[in-house]
């Protein structure tokens, strides 16, 4: 890694309160180091580890994952009930789902439009609203 992909990883979790242990660092680098947002699962987080000789378990990614959207470095986008995806963009935007290749990728939130929302049942406040558009290419 490079010493600004080093930094980059620092500086994340210090955002988040997070202690740079070695695992954290690792991933943090590989999710910000080049300043580009990512959208990753668990698996090909600790793919693009394994393949540059981090010692990271699975266990661990899953574990850290969690950690970084318990601290609101990154947000879970839930695709299907088998498959979440982890993104590094925290803002509200729609996401599109590859289903051919099984990617996510953002979608341009300048074109989408929500115009109305059904109440919240009562007791219930909405919290966030997730916009998954499901393609298939051809």
């Amino acid at each position: 890694m490079t010493q600004t992909a080093i930094e980059r990883g620092t500086t994340w979790l210090a955002k988040g309160n997070l202690r740079p242990t070695r695992q954290r660092l690792a991933l943090a680098q590989r999710l910000v180091g080049d300043g580009q947002n990512r959208h990753v699962t668990a698996e090909s987080l600790f793919a693009a580890c394994s393949e540059a000789g981090d010692r990271v378990s699975l266990a661990t990614v899953y574990n850290t994952l969690r950690a970084f959207c318990d601290a609101g470095l990154m947000q879970e986008v839930i695709v299907d009930g088998a498959r979440s995806y982890f993104d590094t963009r925290t803002d509200d935007h729609p996401h599109f789902f590859w289903e051919d290749s099984s990617d996510l990728t953002d979608a341009p939130a300048d074109q989408l439009e929500i115009t109305r929302l059904p109440d919240a049942p009562q007791g219930a406040t909405i919290s966030r609203v997730d916009v998954v558009i499901r393609l298939r290419r051809g």
